[in-house]
């Protein structure tokens, strides 16, 4: 009888690190039909195939026909235990190589990646933290001792561990708006290492817990004075969206702009109220700004955002030039191209918003499934292919 040690499972991070690296990985995706065709597993080594779950239960021998010979396999489900049935069953059908995701999807959804994006003045980093199955992007500023971290998952334990080993204290935890398509991990954090919670209080006017108000202009020293990160109010996205120019050398641009997009305004239900403000972020505040700052957003779309190194950013100047998004000169059709159309909203993304208010509090199971499948914080639904 085959074991599931003889199987051998995969860990989201060896997955993340192949498909970072460029290694060819064939993925059986073994959930139902509609949950592959809304979020799965991609790179650009990547194959799929998905063959629910249900039709496998009597035997696995009319699939073979559909996967490689010769070939190492990744069998995933949604949790892991069905993709470990079904990768035993091709075990015993005499498939080699075959292997399966621990944890499952989930797992996926919550591993995070950290990427050095660069260093800063004196003894200054900046830290992206790259959640791969999710495309939520967070951040890290260094120094001195000091650590600020922006848009934090609520996985807190890589973020945790970065800081340990650059010997620095969380001082400050910051949120570029009130997100909606994650759980915000910024107050707990803040909680657990005695730090500031900073919110933009236009976003934060149903909150439940105290904050200090993230007001445009405000400028947080990390270090004592060795680095600064100073507010641009940014709104669109939200009424609140707020940016970060980062020691003269980088915008962190929350969920306003995008490698490939812009950000979509009618997550608060708002969408044709908010319109003005976001073409007046895009097109006035941010074209106000040096073209050589590098642009690191909340979110990316598709895998073909990726860096070399597994990470997200680019010039400014480059955005301007090759952003759909950014170069809709009539502002009527800049209108129809934000509010019609649209992606489908993130999963549970009104129970997500009154979490991070303080509304709700869902135990950690319920709060997985509702971050369960993509960010759809752009106007574009971007897919790798």
């Amino acid at each position: 009888m085959t074991t599931t040690a003889s199987i051998g499972g995969m860990k989201a991070e060896e997955a993340a690190n192949l498909i970072i690296g460029g290694k060819p990985l064939f993925v059986l995706d073994v959930r139902n039909a509609a949950d592959y065709a809304d979020w799965k597993i991609e790179g650009k080594q990547v194959d799929s195939v998905n063959i629910p779950y249900f039709e496998l239960l009597d035997g696995v021998e009319g699939a073979l026909e559909l996967l490689p010979a010769g070939r190492e396999m990744l069998v995933v489900c949604a949790k892991e235990g069905s993709s470990v049935f079904v990768a035993e069953q091709l075990a015993e059908a005499g498939v080699s190589g075959v292997r399966y995701l621990e944890g499952g999807m989930k797992a996926w959804s919550e591993y995070v990646r950290p990427v050095k994006i660069g260093d800063l003045r004196g003894d200054g980093e900046l830290y992206q933290f790259v959640r791969m199955g999710k495309g939520c992007l967070s951040y890290m500023i260094v120094s001195n001792g000091e650590a600020a971290v922006i848009d934090a998952p609520r996985m807190k334990e890589t973020i945790l561990q970065v800081a340990g080993e650059r010997g620095a204290h969380i001082r400050h935890t910051l949120d570029t708006h009130l997100h909606a398509d994650h759980i915000s991990g910024g107050r707990q954090l803040a909680l657990q290492s005695g730090g500031t919670y900073w919110l933009p209080p236009k976003d934060a006017q149903e909150v439940t817990f105290d904050y200090a108000e993230l007001e445009d202009g405000v400028r947080i020293a990390v270090g004592g004075a060795a680095i600064e990160i100073q507010a641009l109010h940014s709104p669109g996205h939200t009424i609140g969206s707020t940016s970060f120019l980062v020691d003269g050398t980088y915008l962190l641009t929350g969920d306003s702009l995008f490698l490939a997009s812009i950000g979509r305004p009618d997550l608060a239900g708002l969408g044709e109220d908010w319109v003005g403000d976001l073409r007046e972020t895009l097109y006035e505040r941010y074209r106000a700004l040096p073209e050589e700052l590098v642009v690191l957003p909340a979110h990316f779309g598709s895998w073909q955002e990726l860096g070399e190194r597994g990470d997200v950013a680019a010039r400014l100047g480059d955005l301007f030039a090759g952003n759909p998004g950014l170069n809709i000169a009539d502002e009527t059709a800049f209108r129809r191209t934000v509010t019609e159309h649209l992606p489908r909203h993130p999963n549970a993304y009104e129970a997500i918003r009154r979490t991070n208010m303080g509304r709700l509090t869902p135990a950690l199971e319920e709060q997985r499934e509702m971050e369960s499948g993509p960010n759809r914080c752009a106007i574009h639904d971007n897919k790798g292919g």
